[in-house]
């Protein structure tokens, strides 16, 4: 009787290991299904390199949802989504708020270098704007920067680079970049502002019919003129220089984050220099001669 009672226990010890085995086998970088939340500035680079990784890994589903980035943070640590990409520098209250309901560190995945840009009309007199016309003018009630939503990230972020909170702002709204850039030319005296990779994309046909209705302000600081361009981006030198970076609740090495190794590398960020964004990890390439 002992002996059957031992050999039932040693199936049913042999039984759960097998199950444990397979649940464990359905969770790894290269399967399985995810959700990411993305604000609609980074929605264009998010989903190059989601396709990119869906390509490399044909058994993975990566689902991308637009939304304002505080809220995309909150769905992160809520758990309703793996990865949350983000550009503002998080204040010491949200670290702390990620650290205790996600249980980790928190280290942001830096993958790209984008920008907030000023812009009118493709045929405005206007050829620049100045730091002090940003300041002042988002103090002012003509309220003359149209932004693209309340709680946007390019709107948090030249809060932030501004030391102000965006309530103290006063500012006008066309809901949605695309809608900025279309209908800025019916209120001629005002300037838009969006994130670059609503443009970026050098071969997409629609990001090209948008950078030919708009120009593209240099903003001036100190007397200098800088650009968002490739060299002032990767130097860091135009004002509203922002680096995009990825937070996940994720504690292992799983989809989520296979996912930011594979944008983190040579592959990945050869994705976001398509995207006409400049990549945060430069890799050199060396040719020995012999």
């Amino acid at each position: 009787m002992k002996n059957k009672m031992k050999i039932l226990f040693f199936l049913l010890a042999l039984f759960f290991v097998s199950c444990s085995k397979k649940t464990e086998s359905k969770v790894a970088y290269n399967k399985g299904e995810m959700i990411i939340s993305t604000d609609e500035s980074f929605k264009s680079v998010t989903e190059a390199l989601v396709e990119g990784y869906m390509i490399s890994y044909p058994e993975t589903k990566i689902t991308v949802v637009t939304n304002k980035e505080d809220l995309g943070f909150l769905d992160l640590l809520n758990d309703k989504v793996r990865i949350s990409v983000m550009s503002k520098e998080l204040s010491p209250e949200e670290i702390k708020a990620y650290e205790e309901k996600v249980d980790m560190k928190i280290i942001p995945a830096k993958f790209a270098a984008d920008a907030v840009v000023f812009f009118v009309p493709k045929d405005s007199e206007r050829s620049s704007v100045t730091i002090d016309e940003i300041k002042n003018g988002l103090q002012s009630e003509d309220k003359n920067f149209v932004f693209d939503g309340t709680n946007s990230s390019n709107l948090n972020f030249v809060a932030q680079k501004l030391k102000k909170q965006p309530k103290d702002l006063k500012f006008s709204i066309i809901p949605g970049s695309v809608n900025v850039i279309e209908e800025l030319k019916k209120y001629p005296n005002k300037i838009g502002v969006i994130g670059l990779n609503t443009i970026s994309r050098p071969y997409d046909k629609g990001a090209e019919n948008l950078r030919e209705m708009i120009k593209i302000l240099p903003v001036m600081d100190n007397g200098k003129s800088y650009a968002p361009d490739s060299e002032d981006l990767k130097e860091m030198r135009y004002p509203f220089t922002r680096v995009l970076y990825f937070l996940t609740n994720e504690g292992n090495f799983n989809i989520a984050n296979g996912f930011i190794r594979y944008s983190c590398t040579q592959l990945g960020q050869m994705i976001v220099e398509k995207e006409g964004l400049q990549p945060y990890n430069i890799y050199r390439r060396e040719v020995q001669m012999r």
